[in-house]
């Protein structure tokens, strides 16, 4: 194949039969691309000796070639303050930046009323990737505010219709049915669900509605409902709320893992055996899901796949291309505390 002159993403785009972007998309490493045509894009470009002039790029485009990836603060037990599930997160994003040539710049949000300003207002970033966010009502008018301000950001977080911005988020009210339906299986009838079931938190608001769903399904409903956050002493504290009330129940869903693994220490200071008097099941798959004995039974989500379609969705945003909000899969990762390990 021969190019007069310098070859471009347009040339690689032509010989290869995609769009220029399926190949700007492809030489980043972007999830969104299938192998095969990945690997054509690669061979083509080696072929044509084609390279990436990522400082000329940046000056054409006024781009600081740096993302911001800030993280909302959540009370933990260490002094990280991050949410463990959020942490296998940041690795792909670190990857999926790496891969498309950008550097990676962490922060926790600030919660003033400008705490975006310097980030993507002052330079230092071309675009945010937000991980967390608490009351998601509390939240909305910061999320607006960067909108109306034409702010390029990405969110994880409940995709759902009427928000501001883009989110990419899990299937969360599948993941509920399909805990629903595993616990049912089991033989468990009187269910409980400890989290938050409320437009404050609509992961777990969408968590609740799928369960619910699968026990309306088989002429039943959720035994009892407890608000908690994503912490091991809520999920603790809303077990004991639970056997304080006299209300029986034969299983516990957990919004998240660490409720769930709160609701295990419960059980355990009251005498009763995970799984063979009380079955127990997450949400999120987090490390210590499967370290604790019996493993806990959990809805398994795509962190790699989240961080790569956080982190392209972003780019194509600061590229000016047009980007709608995503759910993807999940999976169950059943274990001993249901009976399934």
């Amino acid at each position: 194949m021969t190019i007069r002159g310098k070859p471009t993403s347009l040339d690689i785009a032509h010989l290869a039969g995609v769009s220029q972007p399926t190949v700007s998309r492809a030489l980043s490493g972007s999830p969104m691309v299938n192998e095969d045509t990945r690997r054509r894009i690669l061979a083509i470009a080696e072929q044509l000796n084609y390279k990436v002039d990522k400082n000329a790029s940046n000056l054409r485009r006024q781009h600081s070639g740096t993302l911001a990836l800030l993280f909302f603060e959540d009370p933990t037990p260490d002094d990280s303050a991050i949410n463990p599930f959020f942490l296998s997160m940041l690795g792909s994003i670190t990857r999926a930046s790496a891969r498309a040539g950008y550097d990676l710049l962490i922060s926790f949000q600030q919660l003033s009323r400008d705490w975006h300003a310097d980030f993507e207002d002052s330079h230092k970033a071309d675009g945010l990737i937000l991980l967390g966010y608490g009351d998601y009502l509390e939240s909305q008018s910061r999320l607006e505010q960067l909108v109306a301000q034409g702010t390029h950001f990405v969110r994880w977080g409940a995709a759902l219709p009427g928000q501001p911005g883009v989110s990419i988020g899990s299937d969360n009210r599948q993941g509920g049915r399909d805990i629903g339906a595993h616990l049912l299986q089991g033989g468990r009838r009187r269910i409980a669900f400890l989290g938050h079931a409320s437009n404050h938190y609509p992961e777990f608001f969408e968590r609740y509605r799928g369960f619910a769903d699968v026990l309306a399904e088989a002429g039943l409903t959720p035994a009892y409902q407890a608000d908690a956050v994503t912490t091991e002493q809520s999920g603790r504290e809303a077990t004991e709320a639970l056997l304080a009330s006299g209300i029986a129940f034969d299983a516990i869903f957990a919004a998240s893992d660490l409720i769930a693994l709160g609701a295990l220490k419960a059980l355990r200071a009251h005498g009763l055996r995970v799984c063979e008097d009380i079955a127990v099941a997450g949400f999120d798959d987090i490390p210590m899901a499967s370290c604790v004995s019996p493993g806990l039974t959990t809805v398994q989500q795509d962190t790699r796949l989240a961080g790569g379609l956080l982190v392209e969705s972003l780019l194509a945003l600061v590229h000016g291309e047009p980007v709608d909000s995503r759910t993807i899969p999940v999976t169950l990762a059943l274990r001993g505390s249901t009976g399934a390990g």
